[in-house]
């Protein structure tokens, strides 16, 4: 979001109830306005917003306007055309299942929901659910019973149409949205661009330290571009942003790729894209990924628990020893070695308590990795991960101290790195998508493989950054600006 919200009316009136405010205009002034730049956040509030309403116009020239607009016309198309909407997550909403048990189900009843939340408590996770689906900043969901419960209708709600207590309630509601609503003009300088950057202060491995942070918000200030450090109980305000920068370890069964995807069908340019996601956390897509398109990686093989592996085999193909991997393992976790048949054997059946795919892989001994910084499609920096003392990995989690033990490191200019080395390194990216990419490499004496792609790659202060130090920063929020432009 810019650093205003404009709430649209179809009476200035309607809004008497709530806080005075200089952001309302009735929806007639809006859509008589001449076509502006400013990225303003825009909070539809007409009563109607059936098909070529004028509530429904608003919207529609909201986002020809390249504004950020509550409901889209994608969400007032959804609301519309709802029916019959089965609760597939009855049975799992233990919250939700203690206010429907209480419930009288010889009739229907109406819930309110405003900006994700209900009036009532048993009902947040499902309010902000429904939000998730339906961005819509009031909802009304209407229950049924017939055998089981069901949602029978949901529909827009008016701002005219609520009671005392229920502006109450919205007012709160939207309070808690977005503060900037009833922010007082700030005397700093304004920004065109709001950036969200999602990190996790407690993350044991972060992939960007405090201090890169800081650079980040530094660098996105020169490129016009406002940025706050969010963390996941800030759900519920990421469309307050234009953009989502994902700065912890992301997985496809975690909340980093659901902020991904709530930013993306948003219309927010978010890096990590979901798909980049969904394609480097899982090993296995990459490994037939890579194969398809000839890039060379290290021997591998895919192990299925509910089949007959013959290890001795394996290994005889292989070479000893063999490396195993989870699929969606991430800074060497769920990454073993194995010497031996037997230690194969075992390693692999602990695996398979966590996976019931496996990756076996030839073991190709380097005294280092090459990561290989890609932003789109143009190598950004390079950097030599050196193996962990007296270990094969760069991460040594079986430390005896309680945090993992990692190697050294070496940055490089791009220019230094053999060429083909940023070659291979270019073409796997360019498989994923034009996001910022970490590639793994090892060169062997057969040439570059890559050992793997990550979505999310480190930038540390004093590591990746040592070389081109604060530019390294402002190449990635450079590239956030064009991309901001070109929406």
């Amino acid at each position: 979001m810019q650093n205003s919200a404009l709430i649209i009316l179809d009476d200035i009136t309607d809004w008497q109830p709530y806080y005075p405010s200089q952001s309302t205009v009735t929806a007639s002034e809006y859509l008589l306005q001449q076509s502006s730049k400013t990225r303003t956040q825009i909070l539809n509030l007409c009563g109607d917003l059936s098909y070529l309403s004028t509530g429904y116009y608003v919207s529609l020239l909201a986002e020809a306007r390249g504004q950020r607009v509550l409901p889209s016309v994608m969400t007032i198309n959804d609301l519309a055309n709802f029916s019959h909407y089965q609760l597939l997550l009855a049975n799992t909403d233990k919250q939700l299942n203690k206010f429907l048990a209480k419930a009288d189900s010889s009739s229907s009843f109406k819930v309110l929901i405003c900006f994700g939340q209900s009036e009532h408590s048993l009902l947040n996770n499902f309010a902000r659910q429904i939000f998730d689906r339906y961005p819509c900043p009031i909802i009304w969901v209407e229950f049924s019973y017939q055998g089981r419960w069901f949602i029978n209708q949901l529909h827009a709600g008016s701002l005219a149409d609520l009671s005392d207590q229920q502006q109450t309630f919205f007012g709160n509601s939207l309070d808690s949205f977005s503060k900037r609503v009833w922010r007082k003009a700030r005397t700093r300088k304004e920004y065109r661009y709001d950036l969200a950057i999602l990190h996790d202060p407690d993350e044991p491995i972060p992939t960007s330290d405090k201090k890169a942070l800081q650079k980040f918000i530094r660098a996105a200030k020169d490129a016009d571009i406002e940025a706050e450090l969010i963390t996941a109980n800030d759900f519920n305000r990421l469309l307050e942003f234009d953009a989502l920068f994902i700065r912890e370890t992301t997985r496809i069964n975690h909340y980093t790729y659901h902020f991904a995807k709530k930013a993306e069908a948003n219309g927010m340019v978010v890096i990590d894209a979901p798909h980049s996601i969904l394609q480097c956390a899982n090993k296995v897509f990459l490994k037939e990924l890579l194969d398809k398109h000839e890039i060379p990686t290290p021997r591998t093989e895919l192990l299925l628990s509910q089949q007959a592996i013959d290890y001795e085999k394996i290994g005889e193909r292989l070479g000893y020893p063999v490396v195993l991997k989870i699929p969606d393992g991430s800074f060497s976790i769920g990454v073993e070695k194995a010497e031996n048949a037997e230690e194969f054997r075992r390693v692999a059946l602990e695996l398979f308590k966590k996976s019931t795919i496996l990756l076996v892989q030839e073991f190709v001994k380097t005294d280092f990795d090459w990561r290989i910084g890609v932003l789109n499609n143009r190598p950004i920096y390079a950097c030599k991960y050196f193996m962990a003392r007296n270990h094969w990995q760069i991460y040594n989690h079986a430390s005896s101290t309680s945090r993992a033990k990692s190697g050294g490191f070496e940055t490089v200019g791009v220019h230094q790195v053999p060429r083909d080395v940023v070659k291979t390194a270019l073409q796997a990216t360019r498989l994923i998508g034009d996001g910022l990419y970490g590639v793994d490499m090892k060169l062997s004496n057969k040439g570059p493989v890559v050992i793997e792609i990550n979505d999310n790659p480190s930038i540390d202060s004093g590591v990746e950054d040592l070389l081109l130090g604060d530019e390294l920063y402002h190449l990635i929020m450079r590239d956030f600006a064009r991309r901001l432009d070109e929406k």
